[in-house]
């Protein structure tokens, strides 16, 4: 298993003042991830929480909604000429009657950069896909405040970040502001993906009372990757992009952006948001 964070050496230049030190770096290493056998798709990624990154992958991809429908997540023996397992390449095996989808190399493409397809298109293949469509009932009702409060219990959480200031996180909290999960991870994407991973594994989805905060901007793929978890809320301390809340109009995704202190925009899902009167009226 690879290293979470590795050694190198630095130029440090500090007012003027020339120094040279050893600096802890986040690690990045590419993940294949195989399904029965077959590559299906390569991620740069942080090691760690490997199979729950593949297992969520699969999950956002619309492939499986259960863990039972999982029979094995393994590290491929011998991955490289000599025979040597670099623990780079994870092989998924469902179980016996789960059907395997025809992903093509242009599916693969449109999930890490919605490239090929129109924004219409993007948002078809999510709604025809899903298994966990959002339907919390009754809704989930957050209040600003706590919702303001999230980000500092992320960041307090942020273990490696501390070390390496590379990291993005995210977390699950609970509709009552508790810290349910949380992962980190040089791609945004992959965090949340050990986070559906580890749900999935642990028999948690849909997570259909959850909050899904992320450290940096809400793009389109993450909101795919809420929704296909069945997820409500959505927020990011950075901006969305446009067809994230386009999809989160459509889904029934509350979407929050901007999230820093007292301060934050709604996108979308604003019922679930609990105002005063006075605040509404303003």
């Amino acid at each position: 298993m690879g290293r979470v964070t590795e050694r190198r050496r630095t130029l440090r230049i500090r007012d003027g003042a020339v120094s040279s030190r050893a600096d802890t770096l986040v690690a990045e290493e590419p993940l294949e991830i195989r399904l029965n056998g077959k590559p299906l798709a390569i991620t740069m990624r942080t090691p760690g929480d490997d199979f729950a990154l593949a297992a969520g992958f699969l999950v956002s991809e619309g492939v499986i909604a259960e863990g039972g429908e999982v029979r094995s997540i393994v590290y491929c023996a011998g991955a490289t000429a000599d025979g040597v397992n670099t623990y780079n390449v994870v092989d998924v095996r469902l179980a016996p009657g789960v059907v395997v989808p025809d992903i093509t190399l242009e599916r693969n493409v449109y999930t890490t950069s919605s490239c090929g397809l129109c924004g219409k298109a993007s948002l078809d293949a999510v709604r025809t896909t899903t298994r966990h469509p959002v339907g919390d009932a009754p809704p989930v009702r957050l209040t600003p405040e706590l919702l303001a409060a999230l980000p500092d219990r992320l960041r307090a959480a942020q273990k490696v970040f501390d070390r390496t200031g590379g990291l993005h996180a995210a977390a699950l909290f609970s509709e009552e502001g508790e810290l349910l999960d949380v992962r980190e991870d040089v791609g945004r994407h992959n965090a949340v993906d050990k986070l559906v991973g580890r749900a999935l594994t642990d028999g948690r989805l849909p997570l259909s009372r959850a909050v899904l905060l992320v450290s940096g901007r809400a793009s389109f793929e993450l909101a795919q990757k809420a929704v296909m978890a069945g997820i409500p809320v959505l927020a990011a301390v950075s901006a969305p992009s446009s067809l994230a809340v386009d999809l989160a109009a459509e889904s029934g995704l509350t979407l929050v952006g901007f999230l820093r202190g007292p301060s934050m925009n709604v996108y979308a899902g604003e019922h679930r948001i609990a105002l005063e009167a006075e605040a509404r009226r303003g």
